[in-house]
């Protein structure tokens, strides 16, 4: 089912390309189309990995049907692909559109922050100059579980970053009830692997194993993809919410907790939980907190949510794995949504625990 040479058309299956796959985002990406029952045939390209086995760089594909990455070819995977998937650093992925665009390609599934933002100002102010800002209104922000069936048919999605796709599935239900008072505020702790594959001091284990450090607490970047949410959510050009994100001695997951100040008292959040959420696949709403170990490897989001000052103030908790559902898991969710495939196919897999 899986190798190195086009040929997708024959197997009956879909053809899916993966640029960016030796990196920790295109690890899970193989590692989920691999077994995903729509996928025929599938190709990783790697500029840092031509010719070395996908087992080399991924020791856990090795237990699953390989291939070998090639080097990139960005319109000839265009082509041949009937879904693209784009796992590159931060800023490829906008140099690489003209390129997809004049291909042709058929389905594009970002996982950058390339084109999460449609609003140019919102992306200048936190990433600087866009390479094609004339493109961002023709991608679709992919948080799967709040968009759903409305991404049928799209063809240009945007994959949210692993800290707003925790913080906008926490905000969603109070944003959709308008009962958010103002800005809230979200303490958000993540696991090393959110930095990528390329080692950092910060992420070296030595410095990292049993410490605990915040970061970019100025502003995170993610932060501009949440404003531009909730305001549409909520018709409040103002809207904002302040990402304090942490540094904790894990490789995997999210665990954010948030407080927001209501206009009004809230008897019940986790029944306004439950209502947002109701028949949608991959979000848990639990009566007690979270355990982030719960989560890990899989494309689940749990939730809870506990009142305070007599209902005028709400805690909400959401936990993630980052590189599932906050990069490929949700992306591939993305992709059956828009094919029109189950929701929930090549996805329906269990955690590990303990991890």
């Amino acid at each position: 089912m899986q190798g190195g040479s086009p040929g997708g058309a024959g197997t009956g299956g879909l053809s899916v390309a993966v640029l960016g796959a030796s990196g920790y985002v295109g690890g899970e990406l193989l590692r989920l189309l691999a077994a995903h029952p729509a996928v025929g045939t599938l190709r990783a390209f790697s500029e840092s990995n031509t010719d070395r086995p996908w087992s080399a760089v991924h020791p856990a594909l090795l237990h699953a049907a390989g291939g070998t990455f090639e080097a990139p070819d960005v319109r000839g995977a265009a082509v041949w692909a009937d879904v693209l998937f784009l796992a590159l650093p931060h800023g490829r992925s906008q140099r690489l559109a003209a390129d997809i665009e004049a291909a042709g390609a058929r389905l594009v599934i970002d996982t950058a922050a390339d084109f999460r933002v449609r609003d140019a100002t919102l992306v200048e102010e936190f990433y600087g100059p866009h390479a094609c800002p004339e493109q961002l209104p023709a991608w679709r922000y992919g948080l799967a579980d709040v968009a759903g069936a409305r991404l049928a048919g799209a063809r240009r999605i945007a994959a949210p970053g692993c800290f707003a796709t925790a913080t906008l599935l926490a905000l969603y239900p109070l944003a959709r009830a308008g009962t958010l008072a103002e800005p809230a505020a979200c303490f958000a702790v993540t696991g090393s692997s959110g930095s990528g594959a390329e080692p950092k001091r910060t992420t070296h284990h030595p410095v990292r194993a049993h410490s605990f450090f915040g970061y970019s607490l100025g502003g995170h970047r993610h932060e501009a993809e949440v404003a531009e949410q909730l305001r549409g959510w909520t018709g409040d050009p103002a809207a904002t919410c302040s990402l304090l994100t942490h540094s904790a001695p894990l490789v995997r997951g999210i665990h954010a907790t948030l407080r927001a100040r209501l206009r009004e008292p809230l008897g019940d959040p986790l029944g306004l939980l439950r209502d947002a959420y109701a028949g949608r696949p991959f979000v848990r709403v639990l009566d007690a907190p979270p355990e982030l170990a719960a989560v890990v490897g899989t494309n689940f989001v749990h939730l809870h949510a506990a009142s305070r000052d007599g209902g005028r103030e709400v805690v909400m908790l959401s936990a993630i794995d980052n590189l599932v559902k906050g990069a490929a898991g949700q992306a591939i969710q993305a992709m059956n949504l828009a094919l029109g495939l189950a929701e929930t196919a090549g996805l329906e897999f269990g955690g590990l625990y303990p991890c």
